[in-house]
């Protein structure tokens, strides 16, 4: 998935660096942003009980107004992480910590985390004192929508566990969701020849978050309690900008 992030951006890169004719001036007035982005997050709270560290690929769309610099959008990221902490299916082991499936041998199954972030946000760049580039400076963003994860049992293809198939697999996935806030604090470079544009930065997620399934088979009850999942990490993106409302003037052949 990185591998893929790389490529994109370089090709994009490269794509507007051929083909940018004609060529406008200014980085200036209205924006609407587009971005893609990747980060790799850490767990906290209740969260890194059960998953360890996580990959987010994502993207949104913003706008930035003309004047101040004022950020509003959308984002939404999707989880992957193979780093489990507690192992769902331990009540159907073995002694030997297999796991019998219906051909009478071990089955082969990996739990791994899945999730999604999706939040409305709004913010702000602060341009630096003696910085030309007025859209280069630091990105700090505040935004609340919804954190959703689970654990996906995925089994081998030559072999079936009944008792994580169909209805049953709901009692072992730990489907969880609920309100999310999430800041991010970072970088923001928008190039005035408008083809380098990113940002790079801190992401923190506070999310107040419910099971959902009406009963979980690993801890044989209806799992109801208030839960703080937290994440925080490392989050990199580009943007591909398209302005609007310029001159005709501001822009040449």
């Amino acid at each position: 998935m990185i591998r893929f992030f790389l490529f994109f951006f370089l090709f994009t890169f490269a794509g507007q660096s051929l083909y940018a004719q004609p060529t406008i001036k200014t980085n200036k007035g209205p924006v609407l942003l587009l971005n893609f982005s990747y980060g790799y997050e850490f767990p906290g709270g209740d969260l890194a009980d059960i998953f360890g560290a996580n990959s987010r690929v994502g993207g949104g769309f913003e706008f930035m107004t003309g004047k101040g610099n004022f950020i509003f959008g959308a984002d939404i990221g999707l989880m992957f992480g193979n780093i489990m902490k507690q192992d769902v299916l331990a009540s159907l082991r073995t002694p030997n910590f297999g796991i019998i499936a219906n051909n009478k041998i071990y089955a082969d199954i990996i739990q791994k985390e899945r999730g999604l972030q999706t939040s409305l946000l709004v913010g702000k760049l602060f341009s630096l004192p003696g910085v030309e580039n007025k859209r280069s400076g630091i990105r700090a963003t505040i935004g609340m929508g919804i954190l959703q994860h689970k654990v996906r049992i995925q089994e081998s293809f030559n072999s079936e566990v009944p008792q994580v198939e169909g209805e049953y697999l709901k009692g072992y996935d730990k489907l969880t969701n609920g309100l999310m806030i999430q800041e991010f604090i970072g970088w923001q470079h928008l190039g005035e020849n408008r083809l380098v544009n990113f940002h790079v930065g801190i992401q923190l997620t506070q999310a107040f978050t419910q099971n959902r399934r009406d009963w979980d088979f690993a801890e044989r009850r209806k799992i109801d309690d208030p839960r703080t999942d937290l994440l925080f990490g490392l989050k990199v993106g580009w943007t591909l900008p398209f302005y609007v409302g310029q001159k005709a003037e501001e822009i040449f052949y």
